[in-house]
């Protein structure tokens, strides 16, 4: 079954590592996202319909890093098409923030801008 999307979705060609929110353990990479949804790519498959606490830590150039932690609900999962991969979309129920300063810096830095044209 097909469903347009109606979120736009910023996708990132470097991972971020996405953790277990509650025994900080890795779960895989992040590999897009919105405002209200991101997809994480783990080397298990998600059970879907499940609730997850995530926590995302953003490296620093100074500092400790930066920790984001998300309560979301795994919607979908399935193998990717790299080898022993799997690609979850998740929800978002909550998320501080700081989850939005990090979706709208990493539109701003992987969108292109066009220069207007000389006269």
């Amino acid at each position: 079954m097909y469903k347009k999307r109606r979120i736009e979705r910023q996708q990132l060609p470097y991972f971020l590592k996405v953790f277990n929110g509650v025994n900080d353990k890795p779960l895989g990479f992040l590999g897009n996202v919105s405002q209200d949804g991101l997809m994480l790519i783990s080397h298990l498959p998600l059970m879907v319909g499940a609730d997850f606490d995530l926590l995302l830590k953003l490296p620093a150039d100074e500092g400790p890093s930066l920790n984001i932690k998300l309560k979301a609900t795994c919607l979908w999962c399935h193998e990717d098409v790299t080898p022993q991969h799997f690609d979850a979309g998740f929800s978002l129920h909550w998320a501080p923030p700081e989850y939005s300063q990090l979706v709208n810096a990493l539109r701003q830095y992987f969108s292109f801008h066009t220069l207007p044209a000389s006269a």
